[in-house]
């Protein structure tokens, strides 16, 4: 039955994919408004064919810089389907199977770490969202952690660029919840949920045998207020934005 189960909600999601992209290649988004909305639908579409649920707890941003942990992909669906919004995201998610081109067709701005120019190209696609009033999620983590610690270190580039045009950053924290029938098999969110060291294809294969789960990010209720040596000193904004979002943490669950 395990087997059955994760060839059932593979193909279902295989499913999804191939709608959604017959859908784009129909309606041709042409704003970036309008791929947001496609990457919103999509979003919802993958959490029902794998049973994922969310709440959120506070008043979602609906525009200026969004920050949260980042724990695996399914933050960006969870992010996304709540209401459209535009991605930031380091230049590897481009090369992800399927993700990347899904990614690519949803308006992500990408980042490449190291490379000239990618500061400025970042802080340009990252005006044009504020611009179109959505907001822009981004996770400064730069990777996935698997949930050990609250938060790894942030990195400050795109957290300067956003204070430096004088948008407002709101913080959030997410964590997931398994079923019960799950914890009770020997089944941990940092296994099969969390993204680690595993492959993607090898993460997939763990994480369609769950029976689903439940999100929950939790945003504070009023944007960032940096201190003056935060906005003077990028490295400080970082520090700050990190404490703000631990400061909505909540333990990770554990097996009982």
């Amino acid at each position: 039955m395990s087997y059955l189960r994760r060839i059932y909600r593979l193909l279902a999601v295989v499913f999804v994919f191939a709608y959604s992209t017959v859908e784009v290649l129909i309606q041709r988004p042409k704003t970036r408004a309008q791929r947001a909305a496609w990457l919103s639908k999509i979003g919802n579409r993958l959490l029902r064919t794998q049973n994922i649920t969310f709440t959120t707890l506070g008043p979602i941003p609906s525009n200026g810089a969004v920050i949260s942990n980042h724990l695996t992909y399914i933050d960006i669906l969870v992010h996304a389907a709540m209401r459209p919004c535009v991605f930031v995201s380091k230049i590897e998610l481009r090369k992800t199977p399927i993700l990347g081109w899904i990614s690519f067709m949803a308006g992500t701005v990408y980042v490449a770490r190291g490379a000239g120019g990618s500061a400025a190209k970042a802080a340009e696609g990252m005006a044009k969202g504020f611009r179109d009033g959505l907001p822009v999620v981004f996770f400064p983590e730069g990777t996935t952690g698997v949930g050990d610690v609250p938060a790894l270190s942030f990195r400050s580039g795109l957290l300067s660029q956003a204070i430096a045009v004088g948008e407002p950053v709101t913080a959030g924290f997410i964590h997931y919840d398994l079923k019960p029938y799950d914890l009770a098999h020997g089944k941990s969110t940092r296994n099969d949920v969390h993204w680690g060291p595993q492959t993607l294809w090898q993460h997939m294969w763990n994480f369609v045998d769950l029976h689903g789960f439940h999100a929950t990010i939790r945003f504070a209720p009023e944007p960032i207020t940096f201190s003056q040596a935060a906005i003077e000193n990028r490295k400080v904004a970082a520090e700050e934005a990190r404490a703000a979002v631990i400061a909505l943490s909540v333990p990770p669950q554990t097996n009982p």
